[in-house]
């Protein structure tokens, strides 16, 4: 049977958009832009303070840095919050997140200063994902186990955090940090990301190879399918504490700056 060239005009053409779509976040984007604003987020079990080894390095380095006070409680609240902040920057941005917060970078990262994106062991879902359901293709980490509730708020517990979450750090560090634990709303880990900004930026991404709070098989799928520059680190899930040189040259590059 013949096709009929309009249907075949038609299959052409929406062949050839289902390429675009496909390989759009891994091809055609450009370098990043030289920006000196470096917005960081952070994740479950912590606050804005767990950046405070990055921020030092960045300070340094002339670069103007803030990091953004995640409430924690909802998707929606917290990437308003993380926007309220893109909103203050004066120019060129680059936004960076840890752990969850990859959730709120993924999102917010669509803000017009956003000029790069950086993942440092941090969610990466697409438009709409179920990123549990993701997860559960790979084999649970340990400290999935160390969650403990009180109501409606979750935190890990003091064991699951110290070898865990903190693992490569001194334990005192590690106590310290976990006295300052923020417990989250069970309301935030149903949240949804609804736009992808890493299929439209450029992206950096940072695998913990030791990591016990999201499996770094996980995080290099992520950081492949987003076609990210990626680096591995020899590190728990607290790179950004543990190994805050090699994470500030990679925020440094994504910002289009030397190291």
């Amino acid at each position: 049977m013949m096709l009929n060239r309009r249907v075949f005009s038609t299959a052409l053409v929406a062949g050839a958009a289902a390429s675009l779509i496909s390989t759009r976040g891994r091809a055609a984007i450009p370098a990043p832009v030289k920006a000196r604003n470096i917005v960081l987020v952070h994740g479950l079990f912590a606050d804005g303070s767990c950046w405070s080894e990055v921020i030092m390095r960045l300070q340094a380095a002339g670069l103007n840095a803030t990091a953004v006070q995640n409430p924690l409680t909802t998707l929606p609240e917290a990437v308003a919050s993380a926007q309220r902040v893109l909103d203050r920057q004066d120019g060129p941005t680059v936004l960076v997140g840890h752990s969850f917060s990859g959730m709120i970078v993924t999102e917010a990262g669509m803000h017009p200063k956003v000029s790069a994106l950086v993942y440092v062991a941090a969610r990466a879902p697409d438009a709409g994902e179920d990123y549990t359901a993701l997860a559960k293709t790979y084999p649970t980490p340990p400290a999935s186990a160390g969650i403990v509730f009180d109501g409606d708020e979750g935190r890990l517990t003091e064991a699951a955090f110290l070898r865990d979450f903190a693992g490569d750090l001194p334990e005192a560090k590690a106590k310290v940090l976990y006295a300052v634990q923020e417990p989250f709303h069970k309301a935030l880990l149903t949240g949804k990301t609804t736009q992808a900004a890493w299929r439209a930026k450029p992206s950096f991404y940072a695998v913990s190879t030791e990591d016990r709070t999201i499996n770094p098989d996980l995080e290099r799928f992520m950081a492949k399918r987003m076609g990210a520059r990626t680096i591995e680190v020899k590190s728990s899930h607290l790179s950004l504490i543990s190994h805050p040189d090699e994470i500030t040259a990679l925020i440094l590059e994504a910002a289009g700056q030397s190291t």
